[in-house]
């Protein structure tokens, strides 16, 4: 999530987001498996869609967003390489087929399109990837 994304004031009840860091246990992120551990609970609530979160669930969802985008971040440096390369990395790395982008792009053939190199990827999909895979929007612009 960006900050210029982020509500200026989100109420969010501590008791509640006590309990969702209780189960969630968020921390720096050491190793691999803890980075995966953390990315599944991500997905999770990704997959509820953003606007369906209570505010607990968003707080939580950035703060383990930026936990993991720092592990990242220093464990896989992404080198210059056209959009499309980055993008399938980034897929194979976390095991996802195009049908899980379908929400970002909005059609299956559209996916397929960018993947293959053959559309390139408009700005508002940049962001939305990036918020997605936690790397920054410039990679696949």
């Amino acid at each position: 999530m960006t900050a210029d994304a982020r509500p200026t004031k989100r109420k969010v009840n501590p008791k509640k987001y006590g309990e969702l860091l209780a189960n969630a246990l968020p921390r720096v992120i050491r190793t691999e498996a803890e980075n995966e551990r953390m990315l599944a609970i991500i997905w999770n609530l990704m997959k509820k869609g953003e606007e369906n979160l209570a505010p607990e669930e968003l707080e939580l969802l950035e703060v383990m967003s930026a936990l993991v985008e720092r592990f990242e971040e220093e464990n896989y440096p992404i080198s210059d390489a056209p959009p499309d390369r980055i993008l399938r990395t980034l897929m194979e790395d976390r095991g996802l087929r195009q049908k899980d982008l379908v929400a970002i792009f909005g059609s299956s053939g559209t996916v397929s399109e960018v993947v293959n190199g053959k559309r390139a990827v408009s700005k508002a999909q940049a962001k939305k990837l990036a918020e997605f895979f936690h790397v920054s929007a410039d990679v696949f612009i």
